[in-house]
């Protein structure tokens, strides 16, 4: 019984004659704008911050900073002796 599914453990359960039991308790007239409503909202959060992550959006990437290198001194004029 333990590899059975649940609905074949259950005696005379017939899914499509009783499946609509659960609008019986979830009134669409009552319950389904605010579910709507709380999708909606749940799925403004997720894109937002989809958005704002950085390297995502509509923002223009930021580019690395360039190191900025002192340009090699010129070696000094070898001194001659004279004479």
């Amino acid at each position: 019984m333990a590899n059975t599914p649940f609905h074949r453990s259950i005696p005379d359960y017939k899914p499509l004659e009783s499946d609509y039991l659960f609008w019986v308790v979830v009134n669409p007239s009552t319950w389904l704008m605010p579910i709507f409503f709380a999708v909606l909202i749940i799925a403004l959060f997720v894109h937002s911050y989809a958005i704002n992550l950085p390297g995502r959006g509509f923002a223009k990437p930021v580019a690395a900073p360039v190191a900025v290198v002192a340009p090699i001194a010129a070696p000094a004029p070898a001194v001659v002796p004279a004479g």
